[in-house]
C-alpha cells in the first residue's frame, strides 16, 4: 500500500524558516517527479513547487519563487520543501505527491497518491 506522510509543519512567525518533509513508503518514486501543493483556508489547492525525477528541472509558483526550495533524497524516498522568509499568505495545509500522470507540472490532476498534509501557520 502506497503511503505518503508529510511532516514538519507548525506555527511560525513571518520571516522564519521551516522545512517540510514527505516520506513515501510502499513504493519507490525515484523515477517520478515530485510536487508540493498547498490549500489555504477556504481556498482551492494550489501548486507550490515540483522537481523532475532526476532533479534536473524545478518549477515554482510565482508566489514562492526565491523563497522556497524543493529537493529530494531518493535513498530515503523523501522530498523536502525548504521554506524561507515565510509570509502570512503561506498559511495552508501542505501536501506532497508524485507526478504519476502525463500533464502539466503545475496541475494537481497530474499527481497521484496524496498524503494527509501538514499544517503550516504563519503569524505576523
Amino acid at each position: 500500500q502506497v503511503q505518503l506522510v508529510e511532516s514538519g509543519g507548525g506555527l511560525v512567525q513571518a520571516g522564519d524558516s521551516l522545512r517540510l518533509s514527505c516520506v513515501a513508503s510502499g513504493r519507490t518514486f525515484s523515477s517520478y517527479g515530485m510536487g508540493w501543493f498547498r490549500q489555504p483556508p477556504n481556498k482551492e489547492r494550489e501548486f507550490v513547487a515540483a522537481l523532475s525525477w532526476n532533479g534536473g528541472s524545478t518549477w515554482y509558483a510565482d508566489s514562492v519563487k526565491g523563497r522556497f526550495s524543493i529537493s529530494t533524497d531518493n535513498a530515503k524516498n523523501t522530498v523536502y520543501l525548504q521554506m524561507n522568509s515565510t509570509k502570512r499568505e503561506d498559511t495552508a495545509v501542505y501536501y506532497c505527491a508524485p507526478k504519476t500522470y502525463i500533464g502539466s507540472w503545475i496541475s494537481s490532476t497530474s499527481y497521484g497518491y496524496w498524503g494527509q498534509g501538514t499544517q503550516v501557520t504563519v503569524s505576523s
